[in-house]
């Protein structure tokens, strides 16, 4: 068995494959490439194609793919084989340049928000050197973008690539005006902690709810839930340990430094969080993690979960994404250093970064804006649907000592003591962490918290990266044309946060005080998805993608459109899904057990005629009321849902859905419960709550 060393990253070609690989020359170029993000250099495409061919084919590779990312939220890729007929059929192992740049898949199949006609095929896929190729089950997998013949991005990698160009452009500005002259490229970094339930497959496979939709369309609490709170960072059961293991080994020999894993809250919950990368690779990863751990939990007779809402009353799935700034140097620019108030050029960015998620925070809420997120945001398990930002006690001390013109007094970390004499004292934090917070500053990084446990991770930190570099862009505009630097950066500093502290809170972001507070500020709390979506494209929105050159209006306006889309076609598979799972087994299994209990009944007072059978008679009554009942919810589930397919509006479809569909779901969902708490097991057709969270 190797070891982790020996292990980690042995299906990646990656720097030290190419350093060993590549001629010096080639080589240097390549890495040039990547470092700077400029264009590759198409004499050297073919060298390094051979090389990567010979590597992959090495490590049991017989085709190749571009991977790409189109706007379903999920990745795809196309394998064709290295193999070329050289005549008396015979073949040989080729692998050009040309193919290596540039794919060509249908781009008619995948959602353009009708930027693509369906007559109209051609897509282009490019590679991305910044994002290591891989191989995986016997294919070498090559991180592309993917756009339209037209050149329009279809996909979430070329806009993710744009903000990353564009904040390092404008935060190179930045430093330059603070002197620093060796840093050559700024690069966000992102660890994206995964959240993910875990069921046994044979129950999952008499789930359909489960299996079209990703969560339960029905289903009445378990008798234990979470309220012991007992799971979290439990000891972990023996089968999910097992899997863990074989998680971890996988997700190493590609490279990906998954470090943490834990039990969640909720029963059957749990969390892996990996060690940040660039945030394109962060990207690209966290799709390969969540792959992953559906394959893997295959192989263990288990089935992983990403929805964010599995099941109704326990915690639902996030996904936290830790979000920071550095230079090729090496440094964080999000380090405050052990004197935060004398820190300028941190003070800067900090300073750069509230006033971005503010003039952006509908952006911000957009980019986590999805039908199975709905269901967590503000429910008490996850941050609210309004956008905040912590930054902790000291730093908003400073802040406020920054705003008002009084010297910071700060009281600097204590001496943590336990009193037990065999357990050292250690330092500890100057401020608590806010789990309540949609965007906590926790050290050295911003920990976006309102993320879905299956989302991509692309568009939250587009939207960061491009409102960053706006307000880095609106800050050098300014310092370049300053007589006096220092007084130009004090006064940007303090204008900032005073303009924008409205966005920082500190407090409890679960309380309903808050919701009025944010009110009283004028923060926006866009409750559903639908409420989102309709800000998207916003005058001051477009503005900012397009001068940034992240994306076009007609990208942004297929996007909106694909938004929308996206929305009603989730919930009307939901409601399709109840649909079929009410007419063709609960009603029908309800209905069975109504029979056999009047069957019962009947036999009893065959031999004892006196009999009351009060609990077969009162169990008959109720349960034929709710039956009634459920079918009532049925018909006019089918009702709305219908009326709603039919709206050819984008926008007026997804409302339907939101305002009528989903209340006649939960209509049908409430009856359906009710009968299930008082029909006998044997006759209810579908694992319970019970049986799902706790049978592992």
């Amino acid at each position: 068995m190797k070891s982790v060393p020996e292990m980690f990253g042995s299906l990646v070609f990656n720097d030290d494959v190419m350093r060993e690989r590549l001629p010096k020359e080639v080589y240097k170029s390549l890495t040039k490439t990547i470092a700077t993000g400029k264009t590759i250099d198409a004499s050297i495409a073919d060298v390094v194609a051979n090389a990567m061919k010979d590597w992959a084919i090495e490590k049991g590779a017989t085709h190749y793919t571009h991977w790409f990312q189109p706007l379903t939220g999920v990745t795809a890729e196309k394998h064709d084989s290295f193999i070329s007929p050289v005549g008396n059929c015979k073949v040989v192992m080729e692998f050009s340049g040309k193919e290596l740049i540039k794919g060509e898949p249908d781009a008619s199949s995948f959602p353009s928000g009708g930027l693509r006609a369906t007559f109209e095929a051609r897509g282009y896929t490019a590679w991305d050197p910044a994002s290591y190729a891989f191989v995986k089950d016997g294919t070498l997998y090559i991180p592309t973008a993917f756009c339209s013949y037209t050149g329009e991005a279809l996909d979430t990698k070329t806009p993710l690539l744009r903000s990353m160009d564009a904040i390092n452009t404008q935060g190179l500005r930045i430093l330059r005006l603070f002197g620093d002259t060796t840093a050559k490229r700024i690069c966000t970094t992102v660890g994206a902690e995964q959240e993910y339930f875990i069921i046994d497959k044979e129950m999952f496979d008499q789930r359909k709810d489960l299996l079209y939709t990703g969560r339960t369309l029905f289903g009445a609490p378990a008798p234990k839930g979470q309220e012991l709170e007992d799971h979290y960072f439990g000891p972990l059961k023996s089968r999910i340990s097992a899997y863990m293991a074989d998680l971890d080994e996988a997700l190493w020999k590609l490279g990906i430094n998954a470090k943490t894993k834990h039990n969640e809250v909720a029963p059957a919950q749990h969390e892996l969080a990996p060690i940040y990368a660039t945030t394109n690779m962060a990207v690209d990863q966290n799709l390969l993690i969540m792959e992953y751990m559906k394959k893997t939990a295959e192989k263990h007779g288990l089935v992983c979960l990403l929805h964010e809402k599995p099941y109704a009353g326990v915690n639902g799935s996030g996904k936290h994404n830790n979000w920071s700034i550095s230079t090729d140097s090496g440094k964080n620019l999000l380090d405050p250093g052990k004197t935060p108030a004398e820190n300028v050029k941190f003070l800067l960015v900090l300073a750069a970064i509230v006033k971005a998620v503010d003039d952006y925070q509908e952006l911000m809420r957009i980019s986590v804006a999805y039908a199975g997120n709905d269901h967590r945001l503000g429910a008490n398990e996850a941050p609210p649907a309004i956008v905040s930002i912590f930054v902790g006690e000291e730093l908003e001390n400073i802040i406020q000592a920054l705003i008002s013109g009084k010297a910071y007094k700060g009281a600097g970390a204590g001496i943590m003591d336990l009193g037990i004499p065999s357990i050292p004292t250690f330092r500890k934090d100057t401020t608590d962490r806010n789990r309540t917070s949609p965007f906590a500053f926790t050290g050295n990084k911003f920990e976006f918290r309102m993320l879905g446990s299956s989302q991509n991770i692309a568009m939250p930190n587009i939207v960061l990266n491009t409102a960053v570099a706006e307000s880095f862009r609106q800050f050098a505009d300014v310092l370049e044309k300053a007589d006096d630097f220092d007084a130009a950066v004090a006064r940007i500093i303090k204008d900032t946060f005073t303009e924008h502290q409205r966005i920082i809170f500190d407090g409890n972001g679960y309380s309903e005080e808050w919701e009025h507070e944010a009110e009283r500020r004028g923060l926006l709390n866009l409750k559903t998805s639908v409420d989102a979506y309709k800000l998207f494209n916003l005058p001051k929105n477009v503005k900012l993608f397009t001068e940034h050159g992240v994306m076009s209006e007609v990208e942004l306006n297929s996007r909106e459109d694909i938004l929308f889309e996206n929305y009603s076609k989730l919930i009307n598979i939901e409601a399709l899904t109840m649909i079929e799972m009410a007419s063709r087994d609960i009603i029908p299994a309800v209905g069975a057990y109504i029979s056999e209990l009047a069957g019962t009944a009947a036999n009893v007072l065959a031999v004892l005629p006196e009999s009351p059978c009060l609990v077969e008679k009162t169990l008959i009554k109720k349960l034929s009321a709710l039956n009634e009942k459920a079918y009532e919810d049925l018909e006019a589930l089918k009702r709305v849902d219908a009326e709603a397919a039919a709206i050819g509006d984008v926008v007026t479809c997804a409302e339907a859905y939101r305002d009528k569909v989903i209340p006649a779901m939960n209509a049908l969902r409430e009856s359906v419960d009710a009968m299930e708490t008082l029909t006998a097991a044997e006759y209810w057709p579908l694992p319970t709550y019970g049986d799902m969270m706790f049978r592992i």
